[in-house]
């Protein structure tokens, strides 16, 4: 729900969703973590924020309603 309300709040936008039963084979959690490719590799980030990477998303989507076919 997390990214769900982060969506909302940055949109503006009510967004309807239903939440239901898992299905066979979906996991009963869902991580994800960058640590590794941070020690390893030295990574970082551009957006370390669930909203600003939803911001930028949704920024680029409204000023390219077409998407990359607009560039045509």
């Amino acid at each position: 729900m997390e990214i769900l309300n982060a969506a909302r709040k940055v949109t503006g936008k009510e967004i309807p969703a239903t939440i239901g039963p898992r299905r066979a084979g979906d996991p009963s959690t869902l991580i994800a973590a960058s640590d590794k490719a941070r020690e390893i590799l030295g990574w970082k980030p551009q957006y370390d924020d669930v909203e600003k990477v939803i911001e930028t998303a949704w920024n680029w989507h409204e000023s390219h309603p077409k998407g990359y076919g607009d560039r045509a």
